[in-house]
C-alpha cells in the first residue's frame, strides 16, 4: 500500500505507540475529512465570521436569549435540520437523520455575562439591560460567541459531508450556562425523552492559551460551583458613633479574609479548593452605618469530601463573625452550580487519536483538571458519554509575550477576553467535525 492512505496508517500506528491506543480508533481517514472540512471552511467562513461579530455585538444574558436563540434556529433551518425551539425556555434543537447508526448531541450555550467589555474592539458589545433591579452592561466574555459559531459551522461541514457518515446528529442550543441551571432546565423540559437520548455526546469551550491548539483530558475535566450568599446583620447608626452600633461592614470584612483559613488551614494542600468573595454590597453614605451587609462568592472543588468540609467552614466562619460582634447570626445561602464534568474514558480514547492526528503536538492531554465549572455535567450525568475539550484563542506572539513577563493574558470573564475569531473558529469547527465524524463512522 502507498499513497496518502498508507501515511495515514503509519501515523495512526505511530501515535498508538506513543499513547498505547488501539490502531483500531483510526477507522476513520483523518486526513481527508480534515481536507474536506478546510475546504467547506474556505467558502463558508466569512459568513461565520459575521455571525460571531453579530452575535457578539448583541449578547444576551440567562433565560434571556431571545435573539440569539431565534437567530440560531434560523441558521440551522436553512441547513436542512428539524428545528425546536423553546426547550427549556430558549433551548434549541436541531435534529438532521443521516441513515441508521448513532445519535451525536453537540452542544452550545447561549448566553452571556453582566459585565462592560473593555476590549475595544470595533465590534465590542455596548449593549445595556436589567439585571437585579439595576442597568448592567452585557459581554460574551466567556466566549459562547465562538462557540456558537464553531456550532454552525460544525453543522454546516457534517451536512455537506453527509457521503462520509450515518446516524443521527444532534446540535443543542442551550440556555443560561452562566446561571449554572440551563442544561438541567433543557431535561425537566424532555430533552431526552422527546428526543432520541443521543450515545454520545460533545461540547467544546475556548480559553487563554494559544489558538491552533486543543486540550482535553479523560475523566475530571472541570470543578464543582457552589455559589455563596451571606448577609450579615446588625444594628444601624451614625459613623461617628459607632459604639451604638453593630457593624455588619466589620463583620463581612473580616469574613472576607478569615474564610481564607479554610482554604489553606483545612483543605488537603494536594486537592484543589477555591473560595472566592466577588460582591460585597451594603451601605448608602461613608458617615452611616447600614443595618445589613451581603456578600456574594463561589466555591470550587473537585473532590466531594473537599467540597463538604469547605461547605462546613463557610457556614462555621459566617456564623463566628456574627457572634464576635454580639449580631444575630447570618443568613447563609449556599447552592449547588455545576458539577464536574467528567469526560467518559472510552471515548476520550477514541477521539484523542483523532485530535492528534489532526493537530500533531498541538493537540494536547492536560494533567489537571480545569478549575472553571460547566454545568454541561448535566448532560453527562443524565447518562450521556461525552468528551468536552479545550480550544484556544490568542496568538502565539501574544501568548509568548506572557511566558516571557508581558502582559498576562485576559482570561474568560475577564472585561478584556478578546479571542482571536480565525483561526479559534476554523480550530473549533475542525476539531468538533472530526471528533463527531469519528464515532458516526463512515457511511
Amino acid at each position: 500500500m502507498s499513497g496518502p492512505k498508507a501515511k495515514l496508517l503509519a501515523l495512526a500506528a505511530a501515535v498508538a505507540l506513543m499513547t498505547g491506543l488501539p490502531v483500531r480508533a483510526f477507522a476513520m481517514d483523518v486526513g481527508a475529512n480534515k481536507a474536506a472540512v478546510d475546504r467547506i471552511l474556505d467558502v463558508e467562513y466569512p459568513h461565520l465570521d459575521a455571525l460571531y461579530k453579530d452575535i457578539h455585538q448583541h449578547p444576551e444574558l440567562g433565560h434571556h436569549e431571545v435573539r440569539t436563540s431565534t437567530l440560531l434556529a434560523k441558521e440551522m433551518r436553512d441547513l436542512g435540520y428539524e428545528v425546536t425551539e423553546h426547550v427549556g425556555g430558549t433551548g434549541v434543537v436541531a435534529i438532521l437523520h443521516n441513515g441508521a447508526g448513532p445519535t451525536v448531541m453537540i452542544r452550545t450555550e447561549l448566553d452571556a455575562l453582566p459585565m462592560q467589555e473593555k476590549t475595544g474592539l470595533p465590534y465590542a458589545s455596548t449593549v445595556q439591560t436589567d439585571y437585579d433591579g439595576k442597568t448592567t452592561y452585557v459581554d460574551h466574555s466567556c466566549g459562547h460567541d465562538i462557540h456558537m459559531a464553531a456550532w454552525v459551522g460544525t453543522a454546516k461541514t457534517l451536512v455537506e459531508l453527509k457521503s462520509r457518515w450515518h446516524g443521527t446528529v444532534m446540535f443543542i442550543a442551550q440556555p443560561a450556562e452562566e446561571d449554572v441551571d440551563g442544561a438541567a432546565g433543557m431535561i425537566r423540559d424532555g430533552l431526552f425523552t422527546r428526543f432520541k437520548k443521543p450515545d454520545y455526546g460533545f461540547a467544546l469551550h475556548d480559553g487563554p492559551f494559544e489558538y491552533g491548539y486543543i486540550n482535553y483530558k479523560a475523566g475530571v475535566f472541570s470543578s464543582n460551583s457552589d455559589s455563596l450568599d451571606i448577609t450579615f446583620h446588625g444594628r444601624g447608626g451614625h459613623g461617628a458613633k459607632p459604639q451604638q452600633t453593630i457593624d455588619p461592614v466589620l463583620m463581612a470584612s473580616r469574613f472576607v479574609v478569615d474564610v481564607q483559613a479554610i482554604v489553606s488551614r483545612e483543605r488537603d494542600p494536594l486537592q484543589m479548593g477555591v473560595i472566592s468573595i466577588g460582591a460585597i454590597q451594603g451601605g448608602s453614605a461613608g458617615n452611616i452605618i447600614p443595618d445589613t451587609v451581603t456578600l456574594r462568592g463561589t466555591i470550587r472543588s473537585y473532590d466531594a469530601k473537599v467540597r463538604a468540609r469547605m461547605l462546613d467552614g463557610v457556614r462555621r466562619v459566617a456564623a463566628a463573625e456574627a457572634a464576635m460582634s454580639g449580631a444575630p447570626a447570618p443568613d447563609v445561602t449556599i447552592v449547588d452550580g455545576g458539577k464536574s464534568v467528567v469526560n467518559d474514558k472510552a471515548l476520550t480514547e477514541r477521539t484523542a487519536p483523532v485530535f492528534k492526528a489532526a493537530f500533531g503536538d498541538k493537540a494536547v492531554e492536560l494533567e489537571y483538571p480545569n478549575t472553571a465549572s460547566e454545568d454541561y455535567s448535566e448532560f453527562i450525568l443524565a447518562g450521556v458519554p461525552s468528551v468536552f475539550f479545550g480550544i484556544g484563542v490568542y496568538s502565539p506572539e501574544r501568548v509568548a509575550a506572557a511566558k516571557a513577563g508581558g502582559p498576562p493574558l485576559p482570561s474568560n470573564h475577564s472585561p478584556e477576553f478578546a479571542p482571536v475569531p480565525e483561526p479559534t473558529i476554523r480550530t473549533g469547527v475542525e476539531a468538533m467535525s472530526l471528533a463527531v465524524m469519528n464515532v458516526l463512522g463512515a457511511a
